[in-house]
């Protein structure tokens, strides 16, 4: 691992770095110790309409102490890297402070490794007026388009080093490139307005932000072309979810249900998500794993030192597991998955998910589709609200689907129900599994993290739809 910002920084080379964090955590009366050291070099670009709004590099340095003594958490964050020790004693003091039950922490093996960067094409080594040129580019497309009243363009790079410690004897080094890029656009007509947006990511790769003429083309005109689109007759449907859609369904609908903090924390949520209780048909299985390689949310370890793993939630239809970190594992009697993760040095790690996708059926799309004598067929997605096991979601756009055809194009439409009811009522699942890498996830202040959520093509047998 490239650590001259860790060096000049705390003064110290690898070795002597590892040997100061773990003499600072040495010699406490506490359960258990760890230390994060974090360094995060990133770059931001934004455009509102014409206007360039902000461009620019920025570098940010710091760490962590968090502490368990009898069932309690003390946590200290700080920039200055100097007398880690003190800053040991302070959330060990914490912790004593709160802590007054038993511990629990899950079993794992320490492990000692530095995992190597893993490179596409570098985004450090673009140059800024590069990426500034290609961004120009795509909104210069946006308003070559007839039609279009507004464009916003948002584009973040960040390259992260984090050292892990802990006191049973963990020492990991890892490093990542998080690319991520947003482009939308509006079109406005008598007083009328519609969007259309794309969002995409990458981990440890710019090559993707170089290839997107067509794309954002295809985004400018229909959000004009929406203009002219009818609206949905709201009402129940069979409804077929392109593979984005049902990502987003997937992680934020279903996939937040699985945290096992949210579980262990809330009665109702335990009556629900009963391990062994059918939510599905025997075609639907449902996965976390950050173990999948080359995705936003992969990584080899978790922010507590635990390997990435594949976690199955749901498998032929059956919860069968949910998503831990070492403290929420201990408390529910089950194993670690490997989703303790935090934002950056200001957090401690939380159950998060890293990426959660449904697996492929056998299905073709025109088999999905083939049946159905009127229907909908929603793809990619604005926004939507959960609350416990009620959804609703926007999609980006939306076809209706006539004797088993796609046909006109509607305005964008939300789609709403009970998310148990609506898994149960999934019948079809296509073959043709892809990611959505765009956004990321907020959950307790921590945001926007990266993951990924994927997904075929899903058919629900019915589902109620309405005006966005």
């Amino acid at each position: 691992m490239d650590n001259d910002r860790i060096d000049e920084v705390t003064g110290l080379d690898a070795d002597s770095l590892r040997e100061e964090i773990e003499k600072a955590l040495r010699g406490w009366d506490a359960d258990y110790l760890e230390i994060r050291i974090d360094e995060t070099s990133a770059t931001r670009i934004l455009y509102r309409g014409h206007e360039l709004e902000e461009i620019g590099r920025s570098r940010s340095f710091g760490g962590n102490v968090r502490a368990l003594y009898r069932g309690g958490w003390g946590f200290v964050s700080f920039n200055d890297p100097n007398d880690l020790r003190r800053r040991v004693e302070q959330a060990v003091s914490q912790a004593r402070f709160v802590g007054s039950e038993r511990s629990h922490l899950a079993e794992v093996e320490p492990v000692v490794d530095i995992v190597p960067l893993e490179v596409g094409k570098d985004p450090r080594q673009v140059p800024l007026a590069r990426k500034k040129e290609l961004l120009d580019e795509y909104n210069a497309l946006i308003w070559s388009t007839p039609g279009i009243s507004s464009s916003n363009i948002f584009y973040s790079d960040a390259h992260k080093r984090v050292v892990f410690a802990s006191s049973e004897g963990s020492y990991v080094q890892q490093e990542r490139i998080d690319v991520s890029l947003r482009i939308g656009a509006t079109a406005r007509r008598d007083g009328d307005v519609q969007q259309a947006s794309v969002s995409l990511g990458a981990l440890n790769d710019f090559s993707f932000v170089e290839t997107l003429h067509d794309e954002v083309q295809r985004v400018a005109r229909r959000a004009v072309e929406l203009l002219d689109a009818p609206y949905v007759r709201p009402g129940v449907y069979p409804v077929v979810l392109d593979p984005i859609l049902a990502g987003v369904f997937c992680h934020e609908a279903f996939g937040h249900l699985s945290e096992a903090d949210h579980i262990y924390e809330n009665e109702r949520l335990r009556e629900l998500m009963v391990l062994g209780r059918r939510f599905g048909q025997p075609i639907l299985n449902i996965v976390d794993g950050a173990a999948v390689p080359g995705l936003r949310g992969s990584y080899r370890y978790d922010d507590e030192g635990v390997p990435a793993q594949k976690t199955y939630l749901i498998r032929e239809g059956v919860l069968v597991g949910r998503l831990h970190s070492r403290e929420t594992a201990a408390k529910m009697g089950e194993r670690p998955t490997g989703n303790a993760r935090a934002l950056d040095y200001r957090f401690p790690p939380i159950v998060r998910m890293t990426n959660t996708y449904i697996e492929p059926g056998d299905a073709t799309f025109e088999q999905l589709i083939a049946d159905i004598k009127e229907g909908v067929y929603a793809c990619n997605w604005y926004g939507g609200t959960t609350s416990m096991e009620m959804f609703t979601f926007s999609a980006g756009e939306a076809y209706m689907i006539r004797r088993g055809q796609v046909t006109e194009l509607l305005r964008p439409v939300k789609l709403t129900g009970n998310v148990f009811e609506t898994l149960m009522n999934i019948d079809g699942i296509g073959r043709d599994l892809a990611f959505n890498q765009g956004g990321g996830c907020g959950k307790a202040g921590q945001m926007p993290l990266p993951v990924s959520n994927g997904s075929p093509h899903i058919r629900i047998r019915q589902c109620v739809v309405g005006e966005r």
